[in-house]
This record gives C-alpha cells, sequence and structure tokens, in this order.
C-alpha cells in the first residue's frame, strides 16, 4: 500500500476515534413490548382453548311472584350502611359488628362505626394460640362464629373503623387469600415439625397479619380524646358482653338444654347456645326485630330459591311444603349437609302483610351487591325457619324465651 494512502486510512481512523470519545451517550428506562410476541400468544391460546359449555344452577322461576322490591317497604332498625367483605370469609365479624352498631345506637343513641377488621386480627391470634395449645387439633380458618366478638370484645376491646382498616393504602377491598395461605402454610409446618413454642408462634402470626393488615392501635383519639380499645368498649359503646345470647335450633342436641353448635367454624367449640325447637326460634326473632332489636344469625344460602338478583331468599313448595318445615326438616337438612353453616348476616328490618312476613338481611357478601338493593336481601320467614341455624340478641329481647328455657331447665 502506497504511504499516502496509508495516512488517509490512519487520519480517518483516528478522526473516527476522537468522534466516538467526544459522543455521551445516556441510557433510559423505557418498556420494551414485543407486541407480535403478545399477538403470537394470543393466536395459541384462542386455538388451544376449547369453548366451555356455560354452567348452569337450578333456580326458583319467580315469574308471577309476589316480592319485596325495596327496602323501605320494611319496617327497619336502626343500622349503618352495608359495605364489603372483599374476598375474605370472615362474613361473621362483618354482621356481629354491624349488630353491635345498632346495639351501640339503641342503647346509646350513638352512630358509631367499628372496625371489622380489628376483630379479625385478633381472632387469628386466638386461633393460633389454641393451635398450639391443643397441637394442632384446633381448626384453624377464616371463619368463625357472631358470638366470637363477645370474646374478642371481652378480651382486646374494640375500635371505630376510622382508626384501623385492616387495608394498605390504596387497597379498595379486604384480600385474605395470600395472608391466610401463608399463615397456614406456617402452622402445617409447626404441627409438622412439632413447634409448640406459643411465643414464637403467636409472634410469627402477628408479623404476617401485620405486614397485610396493618398492626391494630392500642391507644387512639376518637372525637377529640383519647382512647384504649378497652376504654372505647366501655365509655362509648357501651357493651356489655354478658348481655347478649345465643340461641340455635337443632334436633339432635336435645331441646331445653345449652349445647355445643357443632359446626367446624365453632372452632373454640362453645357449648353454651339455648337449643330451643325451631316454633320457639323464630318466634322469638320475629318477636325480637318487631320490637325494634336487630338479630345477627347464621346459615346456610345454597337453596334453589336464594337468588341475589332479586334480592331474595324464599323455600320453593317443589322443596317443602310451607307447613311441612319443622324440627325434622331441618334435622334432615343439616343431617345429610344440604343446610351448612355457610354465611352471617344481621337481621335490620321486618315487613308483615296478613300472614306473610319478610325480614330485612344486611348482608356483606358479594351476592348482596347483585340486585337492586345494594348490600340487602329479603328472607322469607320459611326460609329463616327452615335454613337459619343460630342466632344472637340481647336477652331483654329474648326474655319469653330465657323464661321458658329456664322453667323446662328446673322440670328436668
Amino acid at each position: 500500500m502506497k504511504s499516502w494512502i496509508k495516512l488517509i486510512v490512519a487520519l480517518v481512523a483516528i478522526s473516527s476515534f476522537s468522534f466516538a470519545q467526544d459522543r455521551q451517550d445516556k441510557g433510559i428506562m423505557t418498556e420494551y413490548p414485543n407486541p407480535f410476541w403478545e399477538e403470537i400468544k394470543k393466536g395459541i391460546s384462542e386455538f388451544e382453548s376449547k369453548e366451555k359449555p356455560k354452567k348452569l344452577d337450578f333456580k326458583m322461576d319467580f315469574t308471577g311472584v309476589e316480592l319485596p322490591r325495596k327496602i323501605d317497604e320494611f319496617k327497619q332498625i336502626w343500622h349503618n350502611e352495608p359495605i364489603s367483605q372483599g374476598a375474605t370469609g370472615t362474613c361473621w365479624s362483618f354482621a356481629a359488628t354491624s349488630f353491635f352498631e345498632s346495639e351501640i345506637f339503641r342503647i346509646t343513641n350513638r352512630k358509631v362505626k367499628l372496625s371489622e377488621m380489628y376483630t379479625v386480627y385478633w381472632e387469628y391470634v386466638e386461633k393460633a394460640r389454641r393451635f398450639v395449645q391443643q397441637k394442632g387439633a384446633s381448626h384453624f380458618s377464616e371463619g368463625s362464629q357472631a358470638n366470637a366478638l363477645k370474646h374478642i370484645f371481652d378480651s382486646y376491646g374494640c375500635v371505630p373503623a376510622s382508626v384501623y382498616q385492616g387495608m394498605k393504602t390504596g387497597q379498595k377491598f379486604h384480600n385474605h387469600e395470600k395472608m391466610f395461605e401463608e399463615m397456614n402454610t406456617y402452622l402445617n409446618f409447626v404441627k409438622k415439625n412439632c413447634f409448640w413454642n406459643e411465643d414464637v408462634v403467636l409472634q410469627t402470626i402477628k408479623s404476617i397479619l401485620n405486614s397485610y393488615m396493618g398492626e391494630p392501635p392500642t391507644k387512639f383519639t376518637y372525637e377529640g380524646k383519647e382512647y384504649t380499645p378497652q376504654d372505647f368498649l366501655k365509655n362509648v359503646c357501651k357493651i356489655n358482653t354478658a348481655d347478649y345470647v345465643d340461641i340455635m335450633s337443632l334436633l339432635q342436641e336435645g331441646f331445653w338444654k345449652k349445647a355445643l353448635y357443632d359446626v367446624p367454624d365453632n372452632w373454640w367449640r362453645c357449648d353454651t347456645y339455648l337449643n330451643v325447637p325451631v316454633e320457639d326460634f323464630i318466634g322469638t326473632i320475629k318477636e325480637a326485630v318487631r320490637s325494634g332489636y336487630s338479630v345477627a344469625i347464621g346459615g346456610d344460602v345454597s337453596e334453589s330459591g336464594y337468588y341475589s338478583f332479586k334480592d331474595v331468599a324464599m323455600v320453593p313448595s317443589y322443596d317443602i311444603p310451607s307447613s311441612y318445615i319443622d324440627d325434622y326438616a331441618r334435622q334432615f337438612r343439616f343431617s345429610n349437609g344440604t343446610t351448612g353453616d355457610d354465611h352471617g348476616i344481621h337481621i335490620v328490618g321486618i315487613k308483615e302483610t296478613g300472614k306473610d312476613v319478610w325480614f330485612l338481611i344486611k348482608d356483606s357478601g358479594s351476592g348482596a351487591r347483585n340486585g337492586e338493593n345494594k348490600g340487602y336481601y329479603f328472607y322469607h320467614n320459611d326460609y329463616v325457619k327452615l335454613k337459619m341455624i343460630n342466632c344472637m340478641m340481647h336477652k331483654d329481647a329474648a326474655k319469653k324465651l330465657i323464661e321458658k328455657f329456664e322453667k323446662n331447665q328446673s322440670q328436668k
């Protein structure tokens, strides 16, 4: 190569090197989508997926059936507006919390919104404690009973919803799926390895709860005054848990005695329910609501006459005629599993037209949002009589039943 050509090549190389050194490139964080790859995946999915037939449920045909349509048709007991329990199995807390809010208003004339999740937090702690104490033999789940609030109130008090939501900032709905899975996995590990150190287990459970729900307050300010949860229960809510009675109606346990409500969600095996025949059970509920007392109830919500898009629950004649609903019909369904302990709800009103009786039900479940009356159902008297198994009410609302119960007890 001639010398002058070599010189030119060298100068070009030097110039290029100098240009590269002078330029200062930058990088940025940016999305880097691959639209065609997404199109490929969509095409594969559409080709491989098979169209599934729509699932059909057998439901009562309500055509021509006269039903309540609006909550205004009912004689109502004061209650806070319905709220959603989200993706949780904590209907028991929402129902019983609503019940005690109505009681606070009845007793004090104060409209207080309590925190459902404060109770749920400590209920999980107590479930874990019993799980350890019974070496894994105690049931651990999201479910419980309405009367669990009496136990939690006695031990931990209660707080207003304004100071403890049990959700992270920006979270719209409660969701305990991952939280429960994490706690359950840990307790299964504890059981498998026989690690029964109560203090360590409870601290771990609390740390899981705190990460998802936040740590509940030990002191807070409400309407300008500072309270502990126990002070708030006593001085603002004025709830005495001893004033509330639990009632059930199941033939298997024998009537007119205190009995065990034998379902998994009665995880602490409470056996102090007043067990009475169904006529006394439904009669006491009706008399309580007529007299201005609300009632927390629990039972089954899985029948063909239960239809959320019409806000209604009733017993179709093809199931069982009204006149045939008795203690045997209830027990038959409980024994064969078609009546279960599905859901906790709150009776907040009544409508009576001749012999026809309907209850206004406040419900935290998702189905209660499908109809026109968001957060409510209309339960026919027969549905409560056949499918609801237990209830909680103030002892004054059940005064006649308690007197009858004590009289039957004294005769035994």
